[in-house]
């Protein structure tokens, strides 16, 4: 009997997870099982495990095994909503939004449609953004700290395709980018797209380990370096001025580029001053208005250093021209009349009352979060297998995201990110208590 081919044995297994022939939590043999069995290296069997882990088939539990993984809530790049039960409450994404918005919404559109530049909105916006539309939002940054011409600034279709245009048009494939080994799971989507070498930074309770940011960047040429300074995702820190300054420090002295991602930003009314402002040339700031106005509200935008406009307005107009011209009216218009400033202070107040509730509902347990984030990270015990416990909530009709969507390294912590705003507000006592009666019931 000849050895099966690595490739046939990984082929062999996804097909039978994927057909149900293997079900979800199946306990798979052990490497030196899978050895005997297909005699084959137990590195070969190592390896076949591997892969099935990054085709996110399986998932492995040191001293325990391998396990199918159970998919449910958020577990990795892309969403699985896959409930058996109607839906009582999604923690798996932050989708805020606030009383009367739908009336605001209805106020603007009417409003536009007697202006006089209604027939312009049918017109292709210039890629980045009109003029007026970039002063807008550069008047609108000032209140973080940001001071900026309305030239540096570029609009886009959201935070995302800000970040895919500074990576696409700023970095090659093959470029080591430094990320948090806890972040934003849409960075390792741009990563992997665009053919970066993403490595982990260690994480602390008050943000990224700098001395080993410092001794990645002694040993190879980092070209960029992805942060979330104010209101990280998932930890929730805000990193103080002398963290910021050494940051800086690291990143001017190995000569890096610095993409901050000020997504949740708002939510600290008095934070340390950005990253930009410390180094505005080397860092583009990117953000938008999917948590401080609407999800749907698909605007966002860049700040850039000067050397890297034209290159980056280039990547816009390449992916996607430039960002719609209806829905960029109507989201400079709420940040010229003080609409989305007036909505950022009531997601403020929103936000703590939810940390609160949360602090109540979760006592005991081990959460980490700020206490005026939409987000806690929750710690689980060691027999607590977080798909496992995801999939149990789902079948009680709560959706939560797992630390695999989070994890940018090898190491995939025992944990559970809980996104806050977006049941109702008076409900979410009741689902985090039923939360916690799940996961205490997981049996040793």
């Amino acid at each position: 009997m000849r050895p099966s081919s690595y490739k046939a044995i990984v082929d062999e297994f996804a097909a039978s997870i994927r057909s149900g022939t293997l079900p979800a939590g199946t306990r798979l043999p052990t490497h030196r099982a899978l050895t005997r069995e297909r005699r084959i290296a137990l590195a070969t069997a190592t390896r076949v495990y591997a892969e099935l882990a990054t085709m996110g088939l399986v998932v492995g539990e040191p001293g325990r095994g391998t396990f199918v993984r159970v998919r449910s809530g958020y577990d990795g790049l892309e969403p699985s909503r896959v409930l058996p039960v109607p839906r009582v409450a999604d923690l798996s994404f932050n989708q805020p939004l606030g009383e009367g918005q739908a009336d605001r919404l209805r106020q603007s559109l009417r409003a536009l449609s007697v202006s006089g530049e209604v027939e312009a909105l049918l017109r292709q916006d210039p890629p980045g953004g009109r003029l007026h539309e970039r002063a807008v939002v550069a008047t609108y940054l000032l209140e973080r700290g940001i001071d900026t011409a309305p030239a540096n600034v570029v609009i886009t279709s959201g935070t995302q395709q800000a970040l895919d245009a500074v990576l696409r048009s700023l970095t090659r494939p093959g470029d080591v980018l430094a990320v948090d080994a806890l972040s934003y799971p849409g960075i390792k989507l741009l990563a992997s797209a665009h053919g970066l070498d993403m490595v982990s930074i260690p994480v602390t309770e008050k943000g990224p380990d700098l001395a080993a940011l410092d001794s990645l960047c002694r040993a190879r040429p980092v070209r960029a370096i992805y942060a979330i300074p104010t209101l990280h995702n998932p930890l929730g820190w805000v990193l103080d001025t002398e963290q910021r300054e050494r940051f800086v420090a690291i990143a001017r002295s190995h000569d890096c580029l610095i993409v901050e991602d000020g997504t949740y930003a708002f939510l600290d009314a008095s934070p340390p001053p950005p990253l930009h402002t410390l180094a505005p040339e080397r860092t583009c700031y990117v953000a938008g208005l999917s948590k401080n106005a609407a999800p749907g509200l698909r605007f966002g935008f860049a700040v850039l250093p000067r050397p890297h406009i034209e290159t980056v307005t280039r990547s816009l107009r390449l992916a996607a021209w430039g960002a719609p011209g209806l829905i960029t009216a109507v989201a400079t218009g709420w940040l010229a009349d003080g609409t989305v400033a007036r909505w950022e202070r009531d997601r403020r107040d929103d936000a703590a009352a939810r940390q609160d509730i949360a602090r109540t509902a979760l006592a005991g347990m081990s959460c980490t979060a700020h206490p005026v984030s939409y987000m806690v990270w929750l710690g689980l015990e060691p027999h607590q297998r977080p798909d496992h416990v995801a999939a149990l909530l789902a079948e009680v009709g709560i959706l939560v995201s797992t630390a695999d969507a989070f994890a940018t390294g090898s190491h995939h912590p025992r944990a559970l990110r809980l996104a806050l705003a977006t049941p109702p507000r008076e409900e979410l006592g009741l689902v985090l208590r039923r939360l916690r009666e799940v996961i205490e019931a997981v049996p040793p």
